[in-house]
């Protein structure tokens, strides 16, 4: 779900593609950030995504490269009373749309569309006294709009299994400080009718905050992405090079929304030290309501 992220090292002098080929990874970094890791209490709930990436800034990319990208992403989340390995089981589901607005100095393209759905079968979730852990795996289903020729494509043409891990640590007896890190390993599949599967990648979300007046939290947040494999151009062996990796560190406030029954996260980090890809900003608004029991 890493929608607008573009890449040119890739297929660099192998394919007529202007220098470009969309991200190789799904997941798109900052999504989540303080207590990433503890997944909410038995119920039905909606949460809202909407995610905005905007770089002006591509080391080595094209020359007057400006990105901007919003993906709004529904989901739908379900945690039960049952439990597995002592820990609740729970369910959802993504349904994501994505804006892309690319503006290079050979060419502009801009599009809207719908992404690939990210299915979570298996979550389980464990709430000890001073800590919460959280484990789940889904996966990513090429039900979006792609073309190889479309460096702006809302989808990405392949398959992705992901597992995810994490643990928040509550210091404190009352729970006012949290420590999260929340990890997830992307396992990449071949791009349809293309010959070509995208490398591994890693994906760190941490986040350090202050609980305030019951109800709201204040804190810091960030994440570390990193391709872990090469990719394959359908050889015998895997590309050789760098493979890409980019940082980011910003502020984090959440707080309820009690007319409407929301609460709400809005989260602002900016990119450091990217290599291979867009070094840029990501600001994210997140809803969450409880539908039910």
């Amino acid at each position: 779900m890493k929608l607008f992220t573009l890449r040119t090292a890739l297929l660099c002098g192998l394919m007529a593609l202007a220098g470009f080929l969309p991200a190789q990874t799904h997941y798109p970094a900052g999504v989540e950030g303080v207590k990433g890791s503890s997944l909410p209490p038995p119920g039905v709930y909606f949460r809202d995504y909407n995610y905005i990436y905007f770089s002006d800034y591509f080391k080595e990319g094209p020359p007057g490269f400006d990105l901007f990208a919003y993906v709004q992403a529904p989901r739908l989340i379900w945690i039960t009373k049952h439990k597995l390995l002592g820990g609740y089981y729970g369910a959802d589901i993504i349904v994501p749309f994505a804006y892309q607005d690319l503006d290079v100095s050979i060419f502009r393209e801009s599009r809207l569309g719908f992404a690939d759905i990210f299915v979570e079968p298996i979550t389980l979730s464990w709430h000890l006294k001073q800590l919460d852990f959280s484990f789940g795996y889904g996966f990513w289903a090429p039900t979006g709009d792609f073309s190889m020729t479309d460096p702006v494509s809302p989808g990405k043409g392949f398959w992705t299994h992901m597992l995810t891990g994490g643990i928040t640590i509550f210091p404190d007896r009352e729970k006012t400080w949290s420590i999260s890190a929340l990890n997830r390993y992307e396992f990449n599949r071949e791009i349809i009718d293309a010959g070509i599967t995208p490398g591994q990648f890693w994906t760190l979300e941490w986040g350090l905050a202050k609980t305030m007046r019951k109800t709201m939290d204040l804190g810091l947040a960030g994440y570390f992405q990193a391709q872990t494999t090469s990719a394959d151009l359908g050889g015998s062996s895997p590309l050789p090079g760098e493979k890409e990796h980019v940082a980011a560190i910003g502020p984090e406030i959440t707080f309820p929304i009690p007319k409407l029954g929301f609460s709400t996260s809005i989260r602002y980090m900016k990119e450091i030290g990217a290599s291979l890809r867009p070094e840029g900003n990501t600001f994210n608004i997140i809803l969450t309501r409880r539908l039910g029991p």
